[in-house]
């Protein structure tokens, strides 16, 4: 196989595990954890804060195997996913693997648009050395292609 069908090729689909966005007017507001959310491609997450401030950057997404890694490296025996600020977390899937791909992840299609890079507010939530363990491991940023519902336990998948 070329190079390019392998970087389109997935053992399976990966899974919504779990879903929140900030409804505040600021990053440090409220963290509401649901069990679905509504986007579009104008404004991203519908009652978040951003509300398509930058299209770039209207979805954060995580791995699930990911903030278990963390927190091993951490030496906790979980985390707390409302510590990472990220909208999305996903099982099955290696999400860096979406580089400049379109997927379906619900009702909607996304684009990834780039990493999502830990910030220090890292070291807060999770204790000392927290920014360093989320090196690498923070997830990534999409934009909206086409708007609609995401739910937990939806497929995460190639277009």
């Amino acid at each position: 196989m070329e190079i390019k069908e392998l970087m389109q090729t997935f053992a399976h689909e990966g899974k919504v595990e779990w879903l929140s966005y900030r409804p505040g007017p600021t990053s440090r507001g409220e963290i509401l954890v649901v069990d679905k959310i509504e986007v579009s491609e104008k404004i991203g997450i519908e009652g978040d804060r951003y509300k398509g401030s930058n299209k770039k950057r209207q979805i954060t997404l995580i791995q699930s195997e990911h903030i278990e890694l963390v927190s091993k490296i951490l030496q906790k025996e979980n985390i707390d996913p409302a510590l990472l600020r990220r909208n999305i977390v996903v099982s099955g899937l290696n999400l860096l693997a979406l580089n400049n791909l379109e997927f379906k992840i619900g009702d909607a299609i996304l684009k990834m648009t780039g990493y999502c890079h830990p910030c220090s507010r890292m070291e807060q939530n999770l204790g000392i050395g927290g920014y360093n363990a989320m090196r690498g491991h923070g997830g990534i940023t999409c934009m909206v292609i086409k708007g609609g519902k995401i739910r937990i336990g939806d497929s995460v998948g190639l277009v």
